[in-house]
């Protein structure tokens, strides 16, 4: 209906969006109404994959306070999240459930704004593995990573996550797409990561395992980053005021949810205010 400008339209959007934003996160920061879950959710832990490796944790800074979500909130959201948060997440491909990634093109931007990066690329489900090639599909995703990281502008240093979505034990489809996508990724010259659930999954017997865990015992010396995710329970309806500690045994860590006016984002902790090396 109508012709109007679609550009004056996103703008009015975006602009309505801040004042919510604004609104909110600024009520929470002078009444300091953020409040964590109460059990453990998502957060960061970045180090080897090697067996006998523990994850370098920062021994002279306070943990960093980030975000990821799925959906780009807009350029004049960003600037009142920057108030709060150190680091964002970033799609380089389409987040779950979504067609396309709409954090394209924002790189420069969001660096300029003084944020880091957590990267992200979304992972194929074992549906899909189970109908094609997993080794081939890993190592094709894995260069597409990269190319995308390449055309954001993203270093060649920079760590990229891989976000398993599915918990538990891999099934050998999922750990050798896995490790067919690290393999691309380190051999471009990035780093390679995954983003992953530290939840326990109980197996035969008494037994209990977690994805993050798995991963990592099974590494082969593939030298691979962790952002693990424990998230048992529905978000809160508010935000922390400062970031939780990240866990330095390279499986177990803190955040929780937020909501700023309308928009929801889950909280990040990291021990670096660029938890993917990408500035």
């Amino acid at each position: 209906m109508g012709s109007g400008d679609p550009s004056g339209l996103q703008n009015r959007r975006e602009l309505a969006l801040l004042a919510l934003v604004s609104s909110t996160l600024t009520r929470f920061r002078q009444k300091f109404m953020y409040a964590i879950r109460h059990v453990l959710a998502i957060g960061l832990i970045v180090g080897s994959a090697h067996p006998q490796t523990r994850p370098h944790v920062a021994n002279s800074q306070s943990n960093y306070l980030g975000f990821d979500r799925n959906v780009y909130p807009g350029d004049a959201a960003m600037d009142e999240l920057r108030k709060t948060f150190s680091f964002t997440g970033y799609w380089l491909n389409a987040p779950p459930g979504s067609a396309s990634s709409n954090w394209l093109g924002k790189r420069t931007l969001l660096g300029e704004k003084g944020f880091g990066f957590l990267v992200l690329f979304n992972g194929r489900s074992y549906a899909q593995l189970k109908k094609g090639d997993p080794r081939a599909l890993g190592e094709m995703d894995g260069k597409e990573a990269v190319r995308l990281a390449g055309v954001e502008g993203f270093p060649s240093r920079s760590i990229i996550f891989l976000d398993q979505e599915e918990g538990g034990r891999l099934l050998p489809e999922q750990r050798s797409y896995l490790h067919a996508w690290v393999d691309a990724v380190t051999k471009a010259g990035y780093g390679a990561g995954v983003y992953c659930s530290g939840i326990a999954s109980k197996e035969a017997g008494r037994a209990t395992v977690t994805t993050a865990r798995d991963i990592r015992e099974n590494a082969d010396a593939r030298k691979i980053e962790f952002f693990v995710a424990n998230d048992q329970c529905p978000p809160s309806p508010g935000c922390v005021k400062s970031a939780p500690p990240p866990a330095g045994s390279g499986i177990d860590a803190k955040d929780g949810n937020c909501y700023a006016g309308n928009i929801f984002v889950d909280l990040d902790a990291a021990t670096s205010a660029d938890p993917s090396r990408g500035r």
